[in-house]
């Protein structure tokens, strides 16, 4: 019972640490299962047992590390059915003869410079119970590997699925897979029985194996999806009966003399791609096996990994060796396939970059060859670096070589005109300039088409002038409502290329059923949406806006999970971070515009609110704008009403006429402006310390008119004064938009 109960214990620590350092990792645009496997690494010798290991042995005895091990492999079993079941015969369906060259050349010299390498390290690092045809087998398929589910992942959160490079990148990656599961095959084959000759047998029983499941095994499972059809949902009965099934192909794959892992990816690979079976049996799957199981099997390899093996600088040498022959190989074979291919030097650079990545598929490989006895503690510890870096680097470099600006360029089937529009990088943007002047762009994030339409309304407002409004100059404008759909986790059956783009179709439905309910119906044609996934809403939300040169994002308040502040959450992220000038709206369910209400302090924020209140006043007729500046008592007038009195000296008198400007002195300046809210549509104010509405420390705002407030709310943060949010409709008050200098001069 006491080994139960700390095996236990060391569960509870296993999974509240990896997804510590996981979520840490993240946090620097880094796979979570980077800092999963990183956490594994420090519950070991390499960390707990240098810092502390009388503590380390008291908490991970030998005893208990049974137990892991046999938590670890049903979790490898079970995730690697869930790999087999997300390989997608779709990924096969893109530019497959490039692919396939790619892919194979990809996987010829890494696994040929392993040969060679394992040549120099097989006299260092092994010993004269390993054959050297098992040791360079290995040593070169750990060097081919290719991890399919973290490159996947990466091109999801990057948004490359729908282009060339990501299509090709799946499809190669895919090939890879397959080829380099069976050479990993051939080289356990050989490990176990000594030598190739003696691994013939097996090798023949695994490809009966194979060509069974694929035949007989795969009519079968039609069978299973025909009734999965027909029941309309997967019953335990059933997902009993593919679990078993899984765990039995698994055995089978075992005894034939290759490794659990076979048998598991088989059926995995062998089950029919129902979307709704295949979503089902992820998510019912995943949850347990990648919170609970896989931990484990990271915090397994951890303690088997022991960093302070590497005493020597010879043996850091070494390691770099190892490094470098596995960068070089896989990026440079990908890289020549790819140009010989008529890929060009940019998309085959990112190529080789993606097919470096490694991941957890590599510490899958390193653990089966360290349980057979072909790869030695100290060979182990060096590959499993070697699996960090390459997976590590995969993001930042092909962020450097592929940036987010060109990405939305290589569209392989722009889904609308609306679509092509919004994919202008700086240049054309730079080119349109030079004719006519850049539309107007607002970006509005959207997190629930269902209950957003009035923030949308809004933002379709401050675009475009009502019908029937004629004016001097008119230039367009377009409204972007943003959809980000994020992924929390890295290995989450919705965040798969085919499922992001089935959630990415369905919420573009969702966006353009809400664009169909606007008013008038006239304006619909200058509402564009962009869908996109994403790991971090508010980071995207401010790369988007800066990529496609936004003059005004228009977000909505929400309340955050774990505070009552309205500024705070991802709305004050946005605030924070975002390259441009920024309103906040809180709704308050009134769909009229016909009265706004500006309290005005002389700063720039109250700046950009009077800015947009004028833009709302010039697009509708209708519209009445109050200008309320209160001052304390015992004050006197600090000439703003004159610098106002110039500015709309230039506007037009149809639109001078509805302005009304009004000075009083109060104690409390935010109770006077609540109280005039009373009796308006719209209250438009800066984040400014006069209304309670400032950054304050550790990153917090307050929102004292926020809450007071009695009218629907707009709070504006100015970032540059460059930007003329006037200038598509009348040019000369664009060169009168007051400033804060100005003002106050």
């Amino acid at each position: 019972m006491h080994i139960v109960i700390l095996v236990l214990v060391e569960v509870l620590v296993v999974i509240g640490l990896s997804r510590l350092v996981g979520l840490g990792f993240r946090s620097i645009k880094q796979p979570l299962v980077i800092g999963e496997i990183v956490a594994g690494i420090m519950l070991g010798p390499s960390l707990f047992g240098l810092v502390a290991p009388h503590v380390a042995v008291t908490l991970f005895p030998p005893e208990t590390i049974p137990f892991l091990n046999v938590l670890s492999q049903v979790g490898l079993i079970f995730f690697m059915f869930l790999i087999g079941l997300e390989l997608n015969p779709k990924y096969l369906s893109g530019q497959l003869e490039v692919a396939v060259l790619t892919s194979h050349v990809s996987i010829l010299v890494p696994f040929s410079l392993g040969t060679l390498l394992a040549v120099v390290l097989y006299p260092l690092v092994s010993n004269a119970s390993v054959s050297f045809t098992a040791f360079a087998l290995f040593l070169g398929a750990a060097m081919s590997i290719t991890a399919f589910p973290v490159l996947a992942r990466i091109i999801t959160e990057s948004n490359l699925q729908g282009t060339r490079l990501g299509t090709l990148a799946l499809t190669c990656a895919a090939v890879d897979d397959v080829t380099a599961w069976c050479l990993l095959a051939v080289a356990i084959a050989v490990a176990r029985t000594g030598d190739f000759a003696g691994a013939v047998p097996t090798i023949i029983e695994s490809i009966v194996y194979i060509g069974f499941m694929l035949t007989v095994g795969r009519w079968f499972l039609q069978g299973l999806a025909k009734h999965y059809q027909r029941a309309g949902r997967l019953s335990q009965l059933v997902l009993a009966g593919i679990y078993m099934g899984v765990v039995a192909s698994a055995l089978i794959t075992e005894l034939i003399g290759i490794h659990l892992i076979f048998g598991a990816f088989l059926l995995g690979a062998a089950m029919p791609k129902n979307e709704d079976l295949v979503r089902e049996l992820a998510v019912k799957t995943e949850d347990f096996v990648l919170i609970f199981l896989l931990p484990i099997f990271f915090a397994y390899s951890g303690l088997r990994t022991e960093i302070g093996l590497l005493n020597r600088p010879e043996l850091w040498l070494l390691c770099a060796l190892v490094l470098a022959v596995a960068i070089a190989g896989k990026y440079f074979g990908t890289y020549i396939a790819a140009r010989v291919s008529g890929i060009n030097k940019r998309e085959a650079s990112a190529l080789g970059w993606l097919m470096n990545t490694r991941g957890l598929t590599e510490l899958i490989v390193l653990n089966i060859g360290l349980e057979l006895g072909v790869i030695s503690p100290l060979i182990f510890t060096m590959l499993v670096i070697m699996a960090l870096v390459t997976t590590f680097m995969t993001s930042p470099l092909l962020e450097w070589t592929y940036p987010k600006k060109l990405i939305r360029l290589d569209l392989v089937e722009p889904e609308s005109e609306a679509e092509t529009e919004i994919n202008l990088d700086t240049e054309d943007i730079t080119a349109e300039n030079e004719t006519h002047p850049r539309s107007y762009r607002i970006l509005v994030p959207v997190a629930n088409p269902n209950s957003q339409k009035g923030l949308v309304q809004l933002a379709v407002a401050l675009a475009q002038p009502a019908v029937g409004i004629a004016l001097n100059y008119r230039q367009q404008a377009v409204v972007h409502p943003l959809s980000l759909i994020e992924f929390e986790e890295d290995y989450a059956f919705e965040s798969t290329p085919v499922e992001a783009d089935r959630l990415i179709a369905q919420r573009r439905q969702q966006l353009q059923e809400l664009i169909n309910t606007l008013e008038p119906p006239e304006t619909r044609s200058y509402v564009h949406p962009i869908v996109r996934t994403s790991s971090n809403v508010a980071r995207e939300t401010a790369q988007i806006a800066a990529l496609d040169q936004v003059d005004l994002i228009l977000v909505g308040w929400h309340r955050p999970a774990f505070s009552s502040n309205r500024l705070g959450g991802r709305v004050g992220q946005i605030l924070t971070t975002a390259p441009v000038d920024v309103a906040v709206f809180v709704d308050r369910g009134s769909e009229r515009l016909e009265s706004l209400l500006v309290p005005y302090s002389a700063n720039i924020h109250d700046d950009l609110a009077l800015i947009l209140a004028l833009r709302l006043l010039i697009n509708h007729e209708t519209c009445m704008l109050h200008i309320l500046h209160v001052l304390p008592e015992n004050r006197l007038n600090d000439e703003l009403s004159y610098e106002l009195d110039m500015m709309i000296e230039q506007l037009p008198s149809s639109v001078r006429d509805r302005i009304e400007i009004k000075v009083v002195q109060a104690p409390d300046p935010i109770q006077a402006v609540v109280e005039a809210s009373k009796n308006v549509d719209l209250t438009i104010a800066g984040t400014s310390r006069t209304w309670g509405i400032e950054r304050q420390t550790l990153g917090r705002y307050t929102d004292q008119l926020a809450i007071q407030c009695r009218s629907s709310l707009l709070i504006t943060r100015r970032y540059s004064q460059v930007t003329a949010h006037l200038a598509s409709l009348i040019p000369e008050v664009s060169n009168q938009e007051p400033t804060t200098q100005e003002l106050r001069s």
